[in-house]
């Protein structure tokens, strides 16, 4: 990953193709989404998650959650993250998924994407900052509905 072109970025100094020693797995949790527009419909939002990184920085996960207009959901995915992508910290990190939600079902269907049946695919991007070795903060980024902020924790097996 080459993001030379931006200031305060470095090709050289680019870990992120470096392998992890080890396998993670990290639970997730949702406190807090914010839509960028109101609407009389929408209700409070959580997820929680479970997610698994292989050593060569590959995502796979299932975060169950209650979408923005109380419907049960869920979301799979398979994804990367990006590790060191700052030089002036190791901390920040970002991480992209694609996967299939389902759960926006009627009279909601059309809030979401190509939704057919109650499945509809995804793409979210994320921002994080590791707090820790085991505890994290991200942004996911909702499309043009909105952000939710998700607090993670490095689990053992």
């Amino acid at each position: 990953m080459a993001l030379v072109a931006l200031p305060g970025f470095s090709a050289q100094e680019d870990k992120s193709s470096e392998p992890v020693s080890d396998a993670v797995w990290r639970l997730e949790f949702s406190p807090f989404t914010h839509h960028y527009r109101f609407s009389e419909d929408h209700k409070d939002v959580w997820a929680l998650g479970l997610e698994y990184q292989t050593p060569d920085r590959t995502l796979y996960g299932l975060t169950a959650f209650s979408n923005s207009f109380g419907q049960p959901s869920a979301y799979a995915y398979y994804g990367w993250v990006f590790n060191n992508v700052w030089e002036r910290s190791e901390s920040l990190y970002l991480k992209l998924t694609l996967g299939v939600i389902y759960g926006y079902k009627v009279p909601f269907e059309d809030k979401v994407f190509l939704n057919h049946n109650g499945f509809s695919p995804a793409i979210i991007p994320a921002v994080g900052w590791r707090l820790d070795k085991n505890w994290s903060v991200q942004t996911n980024f909702l499309g043009t509905a909105a952000i939710m902020l998700m607090v993670t924790r490095k689990i053992d097996p």
